[in-house]
């Protein structure tokens, strides 16, 4: 039997390249992505393959449609399959809304929202010919919930929780679902901005009392896809009781 793929956006470092590790360890193929690190997804794919699977690193910035278009052709030509989608690529911005530009709210939208929607109306008709598939969406609290000082942030993660409760109802009966994780405080480099303060008065207000590691994320995200048949059209929160 082939080994089932998956394409992970994201892939560099953080929370997509725990998820990308940990699939591969349990024998999928990878197709991992990032906009400009190359050295790095070429490190992650040198960890994938080191576990007997083949990987296919792509860089480009798939908030950008024709570059998404070239990044499915590459994965079509070499696995002509896809069984699971991973939308983790994203970026935030903090700062008052009326202080962000036009073109900062563009770049925004585009690489944390128009990404999820391009990657999985891609995606899709390889997984009808299968009749099987799983799209999982990468979210945080704020799209539940918002923040201060991060509305735009918090606008692309709640569209990305609308669009998952949507299209999982669209694609159930075609046996393809679609979850979301609404990741609390990740200790990733997105949240690495904060002081050592700032770091322990956020991490006081956690009733676990700590933020969460990617590695969790990764086998979380594992375990949704692999373990819940009957599982879609769920926003999972995974903060530690925080929100």
């Amino acid at each position: 039997m082939k080994n089932p793929v998956a394409l992970i956006t994201g892939a560099s470092r953080g929370i997509g390249r725990e998820i990308a590790i940990t699939l591969a360890r349990h024998g999928y193929d990878c197709v991992i992505t990032c906009v400009r690190r190359q050295d790095d997804l070429l490190a992650v794919c040198d960890e994938i393959t080191a576990w007997g699977v083949s990987c296919h690193p792509f860089i480009g910035d798939l908030g950008v449609w024709d570059e998404c278009c070239r990044l499915f052709d590459e994965l079509s030509a070499r696995f002509h399959r896809l069984d699971v989608l991973i939308n983790n690529a994203g970026i935030s911005h903090i700062g008052l809304l009326q202080d962000m530009t036009p073109d900062e709210w563009h770049h925004l939208l585009q690489t944390n929202l128009s990404s999820c929607f391009y990657c999985s109306k891609l995606a899709i008709p390889l997984m009808l010919r299968e009749k099987r598939g799983n799209i999982l969406n990468i979210s945080s609290v704020w799209g539940n919930v918002g923040a201060s000082c991060e509305a735009a942030y918090s606008a692309t993660k709640g569209g990305i929780n609308s669009l998952t409760k949507a299209l999982a109802k669209e694609l159930a009966p075609s046996g393809i679902r679609v979850n979301a994780i609404a990741c609390g405080v990740i200790d990733t480099e997105m949240n690495r901005c904060f002081s050592d303060e700032e770091r322990d008065t956020l991490q006081s207000e956690i009733p676990m009392g700590r933020f969460g590691t990617p590695s969790e994320v990764g086998s979380f995200a594992y375990a949704l896809i692999s373990q819940s048949p009957y599982l879609t059209g769920q926003i999972i929160t995974y903060d530690g009781g925080w929100i």
